[in-house]
């Protein structure tokens, strides 16, 4: 659970995650095997298609919960179960309690449930001197440790086997021994005595069906049929968000849940629960069923046009699975009670912005989480919406605001780059880069150098870069982003040497300025909004065919943020879906649009490799074009390992969380050495900026350039 009161405590909670060599290594294995597991589970399914199917089912449901509800009831009490409406957590935790009370029941068997987690339901029933045993292995090895879970359908991923040995000794007074197989047996003859005992068994439900009254249950080791089948009394607690209207929509949403959660095609119990059964261990030979349906803030999620999606979650927790920073840190720094992106969403709304507001910083926005959400969610997107609601509601820090105000202003923000040439001019070395870094940033900004400001602008070289084209046939707009303007002019040189030759009509209009995704990263939307504005308005006079951008961050941002920057206001709408529509990222336009050819370049076979950039891969859906672009200009091609897994840098990210960037930049480093290869080549400054300076502080002989660079190397 989240405790620290400030970004400083949880830096310092990162810190000692960071200090666990098993615990990376264990999420290190899980994220690649993982990664492997479920393409395989989805080989033969339209993935796409089948998110779009289930956010569509979710969202119909989460805007009929109240009817659903009605329908649930009405069902699942015509077949003699209790229904029970909770308002919230500490109302559903009372009903359990008053449920235990009234049958008498003393001993009770848990399977796992994220929802009773949310609630906090053990702490309730141990208060009320009832006793309560955990039945998933995972999650009973973490109630004998008194923690909470890591993960939501791994539990106890964070521990090893011989921490559990030594548990497990501890537990049953005899010594055990490390061996997986020996501790499962352990823990089974440990727990199938607590299920015969028991009065009541409690589980949670992945699905509670209107039409009939049903709800199904989804698990590994068939202990939830245990704990609803042995117990006399069973309760099922579940969010409202559950509620789907028919048997199809749960078996189209359980197409994707096991292959989405661990890469399994199928979980090994699937169990469906129609009202009252027959138990002999009640007197009457009826089994006493009560279902506690929580709200808990659901219906106000449900009516929000923006945050309404976040019900589409399935809980399979596969947005942790592939999350960078997830697998550096494991869930109990990344999450509070529900861990993961949507963990981090859900803290706000469930347990309260003092919970989240450390937590929402936490994200790189490398779109993995986006990528893989079986109900389509818009995850980093949401998380950086609630980090600029908590900031409005508690202050905005003066650094992000600070920032917001310089770039809303072109002209002081060019001017202030200008300047810093200048100033920088004392730490400046002869190699592009900053000799040492001022005391208040060295500490832990070791791990890579930093560029310095170019001598020229690349704004201020266009008027002697600029191509006559007599008859052009395309005529394009480039867009520099801040990066590419004022520190590596030479990528953009590159791009207009590449075109040039192509009756490529090239311009450069002056008014434009950062993309503003720095801001948006530090929870400015309103200077984001100006900002994008701003640029609109400096490419609304041409008559471009395509806005080309070298940056990936830069061309995802434009494309698909300033709409939803500047949606409420008609005319701004339309113009941002004008503009948005013309943008297209180097690699595409140079590929797809330019189709160059390999004819025209010098075949050196110089060794490549290749870093995609998070919003290229995954923000633009861009995958073969660069790699066909390094083919074409004469270079050998060298696949890296996680050629997709973000490097660290993640914009203001690497600047807030150093420690947590570092060690990304280590092992992306690390698999670009094992390649062999000369040169790294990449589509975004930002990436350039970590990856050059990671490979500068290590004293590697590897090179660092913008495909673009490399491709107009090799131009004959």
């Amino acid at each position: 659970m989240q405790k620290a009161e400030n970004l400083k405590e949880y830096r310092g909670e990162l810190k000692e995650a960071l200090d666990n060599d098993f615990l990376r290594t264990t999420l290190d294995n899980f994220a690649v095997s993982y990664r492997a597991g479920r393409a395989n589970a989805f080989k033969d399914i339209d993935t796409k298609a089948l998110i779009g199917e289930i956010a569509s089912i979710k969202d119909k449901a989460a805007a009929n919960l109240d009817d659903l509800y009605e329908e649930f009831k009405r069902n699942a009490e015509a077949a003699g179960v209790h229904v029970h409406y909770a308002r919230d957590a500490e109302d559903a935790n009372r009903i359990i309690c008053e449920i235990a009370k009234a049958t008498r029941s003393r001993k009770i068997v848990k399977s796992k449930s994220m929802t009773a987690e949310e609630t906090l339901l053990n702490h309730a029933l141990e208060d009320e001197n009832l006793e309560v045993v955990e039945t998933d292995l995972g999650e009973w090895i973490i109630q004998l440790r008194h923690e909470g879970p890591s993960h939501m359908v791994m539990p106890a991923i964070h521990l090893s086997r011989y921490q559990v040995k030594d548990l497990f000794t501890d537990v049953t007074g005899k010594k055990q021994e490390p061996d997986i197989e020996k501790l499962v047996k352990v823990a089974r003859r440990e727990l199938r005595q607590k299920y015969i005992e028991a009065d009541m068994g409690i589980t949670g439900a992945n699905f509670a069906i209107a039409e009939t009254g049903t709800i199904g249950l989804v698990t590994n080791e068939g202990n939830a049929r245990l704990v609803s089948t042995l117990p006399r009394v069973h309760v099922a607690l579940m969010g409202l968000d559950k509620l789907l209207p028919d048997m199809h929509s749960a078996l189209t949403i359980l197409k994707a849940l096991p292959r989405n959660a661990t890469g399994q095609a199928l979980t090994s119990y699937v169990t469906w629960i129609t009202g009252e059964n027959e138990c002999l261990a009640a007197s009457d030979g009826k089994k006493e069923i009560h279902y506690v349906v929580l709200d808990n803030g659901r219906s106000e999620l449900a009516r929000d046009p923006l945050f309404s999606q976040v019900l589409r979650c399935v809980r399979c927790g596969a947005c942790a699975n592939v999350c960078p920073v997830y697998r550096l840190v494991g869930g109990h720094k990344m999450g509070h009670i529900y861990i993961g992106a949507i963990g981090l969403i859900l803290t706000y709304f469930f347990h309260g912005k003092d919970k989240a507001k450390n937590l929402v910083q936490n994200c790189i926005n490398c779109e993995a989480c986006k990528d893989i959400c079986a109900g389509g969610i818009d995850l980093p997107g949401i998380i950086k919406e609630i980090h600029t609601r908590i900031q409005d509601e508690e202050g905005h820090p003066l650094p992000s605001l600070l920032l917001g105000k310089v770039l809303k202003n072109r002209k002081l923000f060019h001017t202030l780059l200008r300047s810093a040439k200048w100033a920088q001019k004392p730490m400046a070395g002869d190699d592009g880069f900053i000799r040492h870094l001022p005391m208040v940033f060295a500490r832990d900004h070791g791990f890579k150098a930093l560029p310095t400001i170019a001598e020229k602008p690349f704004r201020d070289k266009w008027p002697d870069l600029r191509p006559d084209v007599a008859n052009p046939k395309l005529s394009v707009a480039l867009f520099s982003g801040c990066v590419q303007d004022f520190v590596y002019p030479e990528q953009m040189e590159a791009c207009v040497k590449l075109l040039e030759g192509h009756d490529v009509n090239m311009e450069f209009p002056m008014e434009q300025s950062c993309c503003g995704l720095p801001v948006m990263m530090m929870g400015e939307k309103k200077a984001a909004r100006d900002v994008a504005v701003q640029n609109m308005r400096a490419f609304q006079s041409g008559a471009y065919d395509y806005i080309v951008t070298m940056c990936a961050s830069c061309a995802s941002h434009l494309k698909h943020n300033y709409l939803k920057l500047v949606k409420g206001n008609p005319r701004l709408e339309s113009l941002a879906m004008d503009f948005s529509s013309r943008v297209i990222d180097f690699s595409s336009f140079a590929h797809d649009v330019l189709k160059l050819d390999p004819s025209e370049f010098r075949v050196t076979g110089t060794r490549a490799t290749y870093h995609a950039p998070c919003h290229l891969c995954r923000g633009l859906d861009v995958h073969d074009a660069p790699r066909e672009l390094i083919r074409t200009a004469g270079l050998e091609y060298r696949e890296c390992d996680e050629e997709e897994v973000c490097c660290g840098f993640g914009g203001t990210f690497s600047m807030k969380f150093p420690e947590l960037s570092a060690e990304l930049l280590r092992k992306k480093l690390d698999n670009v050495e094992a390649t062999g290869a000369d040169v790294l080549l990449t589509d975004c400054p930002g990436c350039v900026m970590q990856l050059r300076g990671g490979l500068k502080a290590r004293g590697s002989s590897i090179k660092v350039r913008h495909v673009a660079e490399a491709m107009a190397d090799n131009r004959k």
